[in-house]
């Protein structure tokens, strides 16, 4: 299915050893949180949710490079639209228990982020 069109949030977390473990707990307590909260269907839904986990590489652009010591979780939410994903901002500031957990190990790691983008290409 294609989502050409729909609205999507991409965040890359780069963690050291020390915050890998607390980075696992948040992201379940995330996907339970999302699962029972989240429309699947409508103009506010979540179409898509996936979090990978993986070493980082020495040289990123080289599959066979050496890993660092740190680990990478890469978190995509795609939206049906903007709205979608502006409920969801709404939701995990006001119903996710662990919102200020996640801000704080947000604080300890290397964040990137592509907000509420509009995907240009989709396939399947």
């Amino acid at each position: 299915m294609s989502h050409e069109g729909a609205t999507q949030i991409t965040f890359i977390f780069t963690a050291g050893p020390d915050h890998v473990a607390e980075g696992d707990r948040i992201f379940a307590s995330h996907a339970e949180f999302l699962e029972k909260t989240h429309h699947r269907d409508g103009e506010l839904a979540l179409l898509r949710y996936n979090v990978v986990k993986g070493p980082e590489l020495s040289n990123p652009l080289d599959p066979s490079s050496e890993p660092t010591e740190n680990t990478c979780f890469a978190l995509t939410e795609v939206y049906a639209n903007p709205e979608g994903l502006a409920d969801h901002w709404r939701m995990g500031a006001g119903e996710w228990a662990e919102m200020g957990a996640f801000m704080a190990w947000a604080g300890n790691v290397d964040v990137a982020v592509l907000h509420g983008s509009p995907v240009i290409h989709s396939l399947w």
